[in-house]
């Protein structure tokens, strides 16, 4: 049968598109001298090396741990490398492959959106619709533009509907693609606020007082592309002119200190940070309602994995925001929050500082623009399973995330007028 013949043969050809990873380990090296760190450049330069942590190897300094995902292929040369040079390295994910198949633990249903999955875009999509359309009185939807690729942007906004404008938090998921952690945290943040409005007097005083905004997915095309072809995509997927390699790093792309510092003007690089500030069409569609918004967002949450920190400006200097004091004490009520559920723990501070400098961050963006109470969430894991976290993480990750998230919102909440 000819038809089916042809069938098998597309089928065959979608699956020869999916990056394959057997063989490939995850290293974490430790670097305690310059001469370490220039030999991790140098190897970084000459052969294809995946930064898992710090976000490149322009970031790589003394006695930091440096997170690398390294290709079958490379693995012997890697490991003379670093016998050679002294580098002392542990092995944190010894099959990569299975790791990427290991991440579906949760036995949820593959074509049905579950808050204990990873979801698909369009099961994100879909969902958006029926969340909406099943709470009319809490939850509306709009489009703040589209993407590249010209997929939408959809936001949610949560609240008691009021005649006139009510303060409001800002929350985004999935700035970067791979970090699947992250939009499981908005979807679980919408299904909390709804199901417990009511119930829960601090969410129901929280949706009575204020709005939140919930952007589940930022970078749209890049976590298609993370589903479909790629795992390990970071970047937007837009077109760089002369080059031929595709994307930019949306956290690196606004205007607040752009390219300084911790960001690459290479478009082949993790962490290119554009052509110029929001040349991202999702930094721009994101920096343009918080601007039209300005007068009554509050606070700016954006959520990111791994590495379990709770961060607030500066990330593009090592000079103290003027709130500083009080953006820590409130990292640290929100973190001992978190804590206290499962014994998670987390490190917070100030961007630069506490991991390292980056500039072109929305964080830092916003709160230059004068939303005081901009924080960036590091979650779940320390590295194990990194970017890799299994499903049945999303549920305890996504439950500790909560009770920092309304930490931050009751003190945001107390302190309006």
């Amino acid at each position: 049968n000819m038809k089916l013949l042809l069938f098998f043969g597309f089928v065959a050809v979608a699956l020869a598109e999916v990056t394959r990873f057997e063989g490939d380990k995850v290293f974490r090296l430790k670097p305690t001298l310059d001469a370490h760190v220039t030999l991790i450049k140098h190897l970084a330069k000459s052969i294809e090396l995946d930064f898992w942590r710090p976000d490149s190897d322009d970031l790589v300094t003394i006695d930091i741990d440096v997170d690398i995902h390294v290709p079958a292929r490379y693995l012997d040369m890697v490991y003379i490398t670093l016998e050679q040079g002294g580098v002392a390295y542990e092995i944190l994910i010894d099959d990569f492959q299975s790791a990427v198949d290991g991440q579906a633990d949760s036995g949820a249903s593959p074509r049905a959106h579950s808050y204990t999955k990873y979801n698909t875009w369009s099961e994100i999509e879909a969902w958006t619709n029926t969340i909406t359309s099943s709470n009319p009185s809490l939850v509306s939807k709009q489009i703040i533009g589209n993407t590249y690729e010209g997929r939408s942007m959809v936001l949610l906004k949560i609240g008691k509907s009021s005649a006139s404008p009510k303060p409001a938090i800002f929350m985004d998921c999935g700035f970067h693609a791979r970090e699947w952690i992250s939009p499981a945290f908005c979807q679980w943040f919408v299904n909390e606020a709804v199901t417990t409005y009511g119930s829960d007097s601090a969410m129901t005083s929280l949706l009575n007082d204020m709005d939140v905004y919930v952007l589940p997915v930022f970078n749209v095309d890049g976590y298609v592309y993370s589903h479909t072809n790629d795992r390990m995509w970071r970047k937007t997927r837009s077109r760089n002119s002369g080059s031929s390699c595709v994307g930019t790093d949306p956290n690196r792309n606004f205007n607040a200190g752009w390219c300084t510092i911790g960001a690459s003007s290479n478009p082949c690089s993790d962490t290119f940070c554009g052509s110029t500030p929001e040349s991202e069409i999702e930094s721009k569609n994101v920096a343009n309602f918080i601007r039209n918004n300005k007068s009554t967002i509050k606070a700016y949450l954006t959520i990111h994995s791994y590495s379990q920190l709770l961060l607030f400006p500066y990330a593009y200097t090592f000079s103290l925001a003027a709130d500083h004091s009080e953006l820590l004490k409130v990292a640290e009520g929100a973190s001992a929050a978190l804590t206290s559920l499962y014994g998670t723990r987390y490190t917070s501070g100030p961007s630069a500082a506490t991991i390292y400098p980056a500039a072109g961050g929305s964080d830092d963006w916003a709160y230059d623009l004068g939303v005081k109470y901009s924080y960036t969430f590091e979650l779940r894991d320390t590295g194990y399973y990194g970017f890799l976290l299994p499903e049945s993480q999303i549920k305890p990750t996504c439950e500790e995330t909560m009770l920092a998230v309304k930490y931050i919102a009751a003190h945001v909440q107390k302190n309006l007028y």
